[in-house]
């Protein structure tokens, strides 16, 4: 072989064992605690930080969490990572797959699981009636994709708003790994877009409202939990649009998934 076909050899070598590291690097678990409402149902909480209200209760089947640092002010609500526990004589390799709805912090833990979720880090049932026993437990985690099958984004106008003077609604079946970080509502004649403040949680809000059918545009960033301009920010624009006549109450299928 040549010295400069040996070069390149050497540098493709080089290359796609960086990809390698880089790619392993954002599978990597981190460590921490876990505990869950004690006083909680099954489910979650119909009273969360992100806003979800009733659907923040039974979203992926009850398996949710509060936290604290991964919150995030609001932009961490619908996340979802893979948590598992550490004892091999009680937990499964998978763990469950959560997805964030609330804040809050029990003596420095990251995750504060529905009860349902805590168990679902058990092997067997047992296994997670004896987690339950414990109260709280290490664990590692990591962010994952959000899947919800056959749903597309839902637009769920809030029943705090009162047309036409004040709307606000929450996006709902967020899919992938990405943050929303920014919303606008756009005039669809006109084209003339107004960008909206984070009310709390997963929750945009607006005083006055433009008029008329309106569409939303969504700032999709990164996906990264510890650094939000990780990634090329993107629009995702939604197929349907708000009706001139909102409701609060009405949910509005956005005829589009997140990547």
């Amino acid at each position: 072989m040549s010295p400069l076909l040996k070069a390149v050899f050497l540098l493709l070598i080089t290359l796609l064992q960086s990809l390698s590291l880089a790619a392993a690097a954002t599978n990597l678990f981190i460590k921490s605690k876990a505990a869950y409402y004690p006083n909680s149902s099954q489910n979650g909480t119909s009273d969360g930080a992100c806003g979800y209200r009733s659907f923040g209760a039974n979203l992926n089947g009850g398996d949710v969490s509060a936290a604290s640092a991964l919150y995030r002010n609001g932009v961490g609500c619908g996340a979802c990572y893979q948590v598992r526990c550490t004892r091999s004589d009680l937990c499964s390799d998978n763990g469950v797959r959560i997805v964030l709805t609330d804040s809050g912090a029990s003596d420095g833990t990251d995750f504060i699981l529905s009860q349902h979720a805590f168990a679902e880090m058990g092997q067997t049932a047992d296994s997670g009636k004896s987690l339950l026993d414990l109260g709280w437990v290490n664990i590692e985690y990591r962010r994952v994709s959000c899947s919800y099958p056959n749903k597309n984004i839902q637009i769920k106008i809030d029943e705090s708003s009162n047309f036409p003077n004040y709307l606000a609604f929450v996006i709902e079946f967020q899919q992938g790994d990405k943050d929303i970080t920014s919303v606008q509502l756009c005039e669809t004649v006109s084209s003339t877009c107004k960008l909206l403040d984070r009310s709390h949680g997963a929750v945009w809000a607006v005083v006055s409202p433009p008029t008329g059918s309106l569409s939303v545009r969504m700032l999709l960033n990164g996906g990264d939990a510890d650094d939000d301009n990780s990634e090329e920010e993107s629009w995702l624009v939604p197929a349907n649009n708000i009706p001139a006549n909102w409701s609060p109450g009405a949910s509005i299928d956005s005829g589009i998934q997140m990547n």
